[in-house]
Protein backbone atom coordinates (compact mmCIF):
# COMPACT_ATOMS: atom_id res chain seq x y z
CA UNK A 1 0.00 0.00 0.00
CA UNK A 2 1.48 3.12 -0.66
CA UNK A 3 1.18 6.40 1.46
CA UNK A 4 -0.34 9.36 0.36
CA UNK A 5 -0.38 12.82 2.56
CA UNK A 6 -2.16 15.57 1.33
CA UNK A 7 -1.15 18.79 2.38
CA UNK A 8 -4.14 21.16 2.26
CA UNK A 9 -2.40 24.86 2.42
CA UNK A 10 -5.31 26.98 1.84
CA UNK A 11 -6.34 29.41 5.05
CA UNK A 12 -9.60 28.32 4.36
CA UNK A 13 -9.07 24.44 5.11
CA UNK A 14 -11.89 22.63 3.63
CA UNK A 15 -13.57 25.50 1.93
CA UNK A 16 -10.51 25.85 -0.33
CA UNK A 17 -11.56 27.01 -4.15
CA UNK A 18 -8.25 24.63 -4.99
CA UNK A 19 -9.11 21.89 -3.10
CA UNK A 20 -11.82 20.88 -4.87
CA UNK A 21 -9.88 20.31 -8.26
CA UNK A 22 -7.60 18.11 -5.56
CA UNK A 23 -10.42 16.30 -4.19
CA UNK A 24 -11.37 15.19 -7.68
CA UNK A 25 -8.11 14.00 -8.18
CA UNK A 26 -7.02 11.87 -5.27
CA UNK A 27 -10.74 10.51 -5.73
CA UNK A 28 -9.51 7.67 -7.05
CA UNK A 29 -6.45 6.77 -4.39
CA UNK A 30 -9.20 7.13 -1.58
CA UNK A 31 -11.83 4.70 -3.03
CA UNK A 32 -8.48 2.31 -3.65
CA UNK A 33 -7.69 -0.19 -1.17
CA UNK A 34 -3.58 0.75 -2.60
CA UNK A 35 -3.52 3.66 -1.33
CA UNK A 36 -3.29 5.13 2.08
CA UNK A 37 -4.72 9.08 1.80
CA UNK A 38 -4.43 11.54 4.68
CA UNK A 39 -5.43 15.15 4.00
CA UNK A 40 -3.61 17.53 6.77
CA UNK A 41 -5.04 21.09 6.47
CA UNK A 42 -2.18 23.00 7.91
CA UNK A 43 -3.62 25.91 8.91
CA UNK A 44 -5.62 24.05 11.66
CA UNK A 45 -1.90 22.73 12.96
CA UNK A 46 0.94 24.70 15.52
CA UNK A 47 3.43 25.26 13.49
CA UNK A 48 5.90 28.26 13.79
CA UNK A 49 8.34 29.77 11.80
CA UNK A 50 12.03 28.45 11.17
CA UNK A 51 14.42 29.93 13.25
CA UNK A 52 16.89 29.79 11.60
CA UNK A 53 19.49 28.48 14.60
CA UNK A 54 20.57 25.08 12.76
CA UNK A 55 20.33 22.63 15.62
CA UNK A 56 18.40 20.44 13.30
CA UNK A 57 21.88 20.30 11.59
CA UNK A 58 23.85 19.72 14.34
CA UNK A 59 22.38 16.87 16.00
CA UNK A 60 20.94 15.20 12.65
CA UNK A 61 17.78 13.69 14.13
CA UNK A 62 15.84 14.31 11.25
CA UNK A 63 13.82 16.67 14.08
CA UNK A 64 13.91 20.11 14.99
CA UNK A 65 13.75 21.90 18.30
CA UNK A 66 10.71 23.82 18.20
CA UNK A 67 8.12 21.85 20.29
CA UNK A 68 4.85 22.28 17.98
CA UNK A 69 3.16 19.60 15.29
CA UNK A 70 5.81 20.02 12.57
CA UNK A 71 7.82 17.35 13.76
CA UNK A 72 4.80 14.65 13.49
CA UNK A 73 4.28 16.08 9.98
CA UNK A 74 8.21 15.20 9.44
CA UNK A 75 7.08 11.44 10.04
CA UNK A 76 4.09 11.67 8.17
CA UNK A 77 6.33 13.46 5.10
CA UNK A 78 8.93 10.93 5.56
CA UNK A 79 6.74 7.44 5.28
CA UNK A 80 4.85 8.64 2.37
CA UNK A 81 5.09 7.72 -1.03
CA UNK A 82 3.18 10.18 -2.58
CA UNK A 83 2.95 13.84 -1.23
CA UNK A 84 0.29 16.34 -2.65
CA UNK A 85 0.60 19.63 -1.94
CA UNK A 86 -2.59 21.79 -2.61
CA UNK A 87 -2.80 25.80 -2.11
CA UNK A 88 -3.92 28.79 -3.55
CA UNK A 89 -1.47 31.69 -5.10
CA UNK A 90 -0.66 34.14 -2.35
CA UNK A 91 1.64 37.43 -3.59
CA UNK A 92 2.85 34.57 -6.24
CA UNK A 93 4.13 32.46 -3.85
CA UNK A 94 2.55 30.06 -0.98
CA UNK A 95 0.80 30.72 1.72
CA UNK A 96 2.43 31.93 4.59
CA UNK A 97 1.07 29.31 6.86
CA UNK A 98 2.53 26.30 3.90
CA UNK A 99 5.76 27.97 3.47
CA UNK A 100 6.61 27.46 7.17
CA UNK A 101 5.92 23.99 6.74
CA UNK A 102 8.48 24.02 3.50
CA UNK A 103 11.21 26.20 5.80
CA UNK A 104 11.34 23.50 7.97
CA UNK A 105 12.05 20.61 6.25
CA UNK A 106 15.69 21.80 6.85
CA UNK A 107 16.36 18.87 8.89
CA UNK A 108 15.74 16.26 6.35
CA UNK A 109 18.63 17.43 4.96
CA UNK A 110 22.43 18.08 6.11
CA UNK A 111 24.59 21.78 5.92
CA UNK A 112 26.95 19.67 3.58
CA UNK A 113 26.64 21.00 -0.26
CA UNK A 114 26.13 19.09 -3.46
CA UNK A 115 25.75 19.78 -7.04
CA UNK A 116 23.18 17.75 -8.93
CA UNK A 117 23.30 16.84 -12.80
CA UNK A 118 21.40 19.89 -13.67
CA UNK A 119 23.86 21.90 -11.74
CA UNK A 120 21.76 22.84 -9.23
CA UNK A 121 23.42 23.42 -5.99
CA UNK A 122 21.46 21.89 -2.69
CA UNK A 123 22.32 20.27 0.02
CA UNK A 124 22.90 16.79 0.97
CA UNK A 125 19.59 14.74 1.86
CA UNK A 126 19.76 13.02 5.46
CA UNK A 127 16.84 11.23 4.93
CA UNK A 128 16.68 10.23 1.38
CA UNK A 129 13.40 11.74 -0.22
CA UNK A 130 14.24 10.26 -4.23
CA UNK A 131 11.74 8.08 -4.67
CA UNK A 132 8.82 10.16 -3.23
CA UNK A 133 6.34 11.37 -6.08
CA UNK A 134 5.14 15.70 -5.16
CA UNK A 135 2.85 17.03 -6.93
CA UNK A 136 2.00 20.62 -6.57
CA UNK A 137 -1.79 21.63 -6.98
CA UNK A 138 -1.85 25.60 -6.75
CA UNK A 139 -5.34 27.71 -7.69
CA UNK A 140 -4.75 31.32 -8.55
CA UNK A 141 -7.48 34.36 -8.50
CA UNK A 142 -5.91 35.56 -11.72
CA UNK A 143 -7.49 34.88 -15.35
CA UNK A 144 -4.07 34.43 -16.88
CA UNK A 145 -0.32 32.39 -16.93
CA UNK A 146 1.68 35.39 -17.65
CA UNK A 147 4.02 36.50 -14.83
CA UNK A 148 2.00 34.55 -12.01
CA UNK A 149 3.30 31.55 -11.54
CA UNK A 150 7.31 31.91 -12.36
CA UNK A 151 8.25 32.72 -9.16
CA UNK A 152 6.30 29.77 -7.48
CA UNK A 153 7.50 27.11 -10.27
CA UNK A 154 11.08 28.75 -9.75
CA UNK A 155 10.96 28.05 -5.95
CA UNK A 156 9.48 24.36 -6.25
CA UNK A 157 12.28 22.98 -9.14
CA UNK A 158 15.11 25.04 -6.71
CA UNK A 159 13.58 23.07 -3.52
CA UNK A 160 12.22 19.61 -5.12
CA UNK A 161 13.54 19.26 -8.62
CA UNK A 162 12.66 19.12 -11.86
CA UNK A 163 10.93 15.74 -11.17
CA UNK A 164 8.13 17.65 -9.12
CA UNK A 165 4.63 18.02 -11.67
CA UNK A 166 3.32 20.99 -10.70
CA UNK A 167 -0.20 21.97 -11.96
CA UNK A 168 -1.59 25.50 -12.01
CA UNK A 169 -5.16 26.39 -12.13
CA UNK A 170 -6.31 30.01 -12.98
CA UNK A 171 -9.35 31.37 -12.12
CA UNK A 172 -9.81 29.45 -9.28
CA UNK A 173 -12.15 31.02 -7.17
CA UNK A 174 -15.00 29.93 -9.75
CA UNK A 175 -14.84 26.26 -8.42
CA UNK A 176 -17.01 27.08 -5.30
CA UNK A 177 -19.25 29.42 -7.38
CA UNK A 178 -22.97 27.51 -7.56
CA UNK A 179 -23.56 29.38 -10.76
CA UNK A 180 -20.09 28.67 -12.72
CA UNK A 181 -21.03 24.62 -12.86
CA UNK A 182 -21.73 24.50 -16.61
CA UNK A 183 -17.75 26.05 -16.80
CA UNK A 184 -15.96 24.57 -13.79
CA UNK A 185 -17.31 20.81 -13.99
CA UNK A 186 -15.87 20.12 -17.09
CA UNK A 187 -12.80 20.67 -15.53
CA UNK A 188 -12.96 18.82 -12.34
CA UNK A 189 -14.17 15.82 -14.04
CA UNK A 190 -10.16 16.18 -15.78
CA UNK A 191 -8.88 16.70 -12.22
CA UNK A 192 -11.06 13.66 -11.54
CA UNK A 193 -9.70 11.12 -14.50
CA UNK A 194 -6.16 12.76 -14.34
CA UNK A 195 -5.92 11.21 -10.56
CA UNK A 196 -7.20 7.95 -12.19
CA UNK A 197 -4.76 7.79 -14.63
CA UNK A 198 -1.94 8.57 -11.64
CA UNK A 199 -3.42 5.84 -9.66
CA UNK A 200 -2.95 3.65 -12.03
CA UNK A 201 0.72 4.61 -13.86
CA UNK A 202 2.22 7.45 -11.01
CA UNK A 203 2.26 9.69 -14.05
CA UNK A 204 0.60 12.62 -15.59
CA UNK A 205 1.48 12.75 -18.92
CA UNK A 206 2.27 16.33 -20.21
CA UNK A 207 -0.78 16.83 -22.82
CA UNK A 208 -3.07 15.89 -19.88
CA UNK A 209 -1.18 18.43 -17.64
CA UNK A 210 -1.90 21.29 -20.51
CA UNK A 211 -4.86 20.30 -20.56
CA UNK A 212 -5.88 20.97 -16.67
CA UNK A 213 -4.07 24.54 -16.97
CA UNK A 214 -6.61 25.83 -19.92
CA UNK A 215 -8.62 28.65 -18.58
CA UNK A 216 -12.36 27.72 -17.84
CA UNK A 217 -13.37 31.29 -19.54
CA UNK A 218 -11.97 34.02 -21.84
CA UNK A 219 -9.73 36.31 -19.48
CA UNK A 220 -11.94 39.58 -20.59
CA UNK A 221 -15.19 37.77 -19.27
CA UNK A 222 -13.42 36.86 -16.15
CA UNK A 223 -12.88 40.11 -15.17
CA UNK A 224 -15.89 41.23 -16.10
CA UNK A 225 -17.31 38.95 -13.93
CA UNK A 226 -14.92 39.77 -10.98
CA UNK A 227 -15.05 43.44 -11.57
CA UNK A 228 -18.80 43.34 -11.54
CA UNK A 229 -19.19 41.76 -7.87
CA UNK A 230 -17.55 45.37 -6.19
Amino acid sequence: MKKVLVLNGSPKAERSDTFVVTSAFISSMEKSSEFDVEVVNVIKLNIKPCLGCFACWKKLEGRCIQNDDQNELLKKYIEADIIIYSFPLYCYAMPSQLKAVVDRLLPLNKMTMTVDSEGRMHHERLVDQSNKKLIFICGSGFPNFEGNFESLKMMIRQKFGKEAITICVSEAPSLNQKEAEPVTKPLIEKFRKAGEHFSNTLEIPEETKKELEVPMIPNEMYIKIVNSQR
